[in-house]
């Protein structure tokens, strides 16, 4: 039994999980900047928590960077395409990062809150392109076998990112502006731009030439490149199903995301202090849980991590309504934040492997992308409503039902394809 678990777990000392981590950094950073980090430096400045869950909004290209994909997957950048098909994308998305982090680090919420709220809208946009691009060569660098295991590396990365933008802007917030924060933030981008200029390319840039008129190379690039894509998706015999689980899965973390900050804020602890437990607790819990959700992945089957998954990250929200309860309490934040965060990794880990082996190679970035929009959808359609219910009933009822919204994916289970 213990020799499987080993033979399993050997995949981790392989050389492209340190690519992974570092790309999964890049990958991360830029969410909690224009997700739970501002939603801190908005309550802050006195925003309602109403204006708040609406500035969620401004996340809505996540949810629609399937649209551009396939221009991402397929159009060449001039000057840089020699660098590789992937990695001209990227750079030119993380330059673009750098700069809109920067733009944001310049504007008071006070007074400025709409061209806040744009500039953010543009980080999004950006970091959505960088997404694009860093999952199709995430999915690109390992076999289906092994897509739970870079998965979970790729996600510690990522969870990283989210402490470095998340925990780490609070702790330069106590010590300096949230305007000079951003500042700092934007230097993030750096990790995946380095990354990027120094690996290998496991695949050559795509040189596709059309014949014909300007109108007719239009048509075959929409036809080969757009529909192409889609129309081999919808040839599962499931395909609505997949579509409503995925977007149901991660419904009940999303929908409590926008309100944890605020949350912490009128439960009295300091930045401080909810920097120190995050990083501390909430990294190794993060290490733990991604890890535990590839080990079952290679040991077990996806459908077993889903479920597992999804259980914990339904269980996990009634942690907080417990700490709606206590109160002002660090050793019981501390416990809530290992807890949530190690349901967070196994759910997370299982739920990108799931997306990855759905996606066709010829079609990687476009059907990934498509796949992980429904995801993110919810986070920043549906989640725009939970500062309003967050104010019309408790914090303990709030987190309640966020609990039960893990439900109606685990009851999809059964109907998925299980090969």
């Amino acid at each position: 039994m213990f020799k499987k678990w080993i033979e399993a777990g050997k995949i981790y000392a392989d050389k492209r999980m340190i690519v992974m981590v570092l790309l999964g950094f890049s990958s991360g950073f830029p969410g909690a900047l224009v997700g739970s980090t501002l939603s801190l430096w908005l309550k802050k400045m006195n925003i309602t928590n109403q204006t708040i869950g609406l500035f969620s909004l401004i996340k809505v290209p996540y949810s629609f960077k399937w649209l551009w994909a396939p221009i991402v997957d397929t159009v060449r950048i001039p000057l840089l395409y020699k660098l590789g098909r992937r990695k001209s994308w990227a750079i030119v998305s993380q330059v673009m990062l750098i700069v809109f982090i920067l733009a944001m680090s310049q504007v008071n919420p006070l007074t400025n809150l709409w061209l806040l709220g744009v500039f953010g809208f543009f980080v999004v946009i950006a970091s959505a392109s960088q997404d694009i691009v860093l999952d199709a060569y995430r999915v690109e660098s390992f076999d289906d076998k092994e897509q739970g295991a870079g998965t979970a590396i790729f996600i510690l990365g990522y969870r990283l990112g989210m402490i470095f933008s998340g925990a780490g802007a609070l702790f330069l917030a106590s010590k300096l502006g949230w305007n000079s924060v951003y500042i700092v933030m934007s230097l993030g981008a750096l990790v995946g731009l380095f990354t990027m200029l120094f690996i290998n390319e496991s695949s050559a840039p795509r040189k596709r030439k059309y014949q014909g008129t300007r109108k007719q190379r239009l048509c075959l690039f929409f036809r080969n490149s757009v529909v192409a894509p889609f129309a081999d998706f919808l040839k599962r015999t499931n395909w609505k199903i997949i579509l409503l689980f995925i977007f149901l899965y991660k419904m009940s973390d999303a929908y409590m995301g926008p309100m944890v900050y605020p949350f912490y804020d009128e439960m009295g602890f300091t930045e401080i202090e909810i920097a120190k437990i995050s990083k501390i607790f909430g990294m190794g819990a993060t290490i733990l849980g991604g890890i535990i959700g590839g080990l079952i992945a290679m040991r077990y089957n996806l459908m077993t991590t889903l479920l597992v998954g999804g259980i914990l990250q339904g269980l996990s929200n009634l942690m907080f309504a417990a700490q709606a309860y206590v109160g002002h309490d660090v050793n019981f934040l501390m416990l809530t934040i290992s807890v949530e965060n190690i349901a967070g990794g196994i759910g997370t880990a299982a739920f990108v492997a799931y997306l990855s082996s759905l996606c066709n190679p010829l079609y990687t970035a476009t059907q990934y992308a498509l796949l992980s929009s429904l995801m993110t959808l919810l986070r920043d359609v549906v989640a725009a409503s939970s500062g309003f219910l967050a104010v019309a009933v408790s914090w303990p009822v709030f987190f309640i039902i966020t609990s039960l919204l893990a439900l109606p994916a685990l009851f999809l289970l059964p109907f998925l394809d299980k090969r």
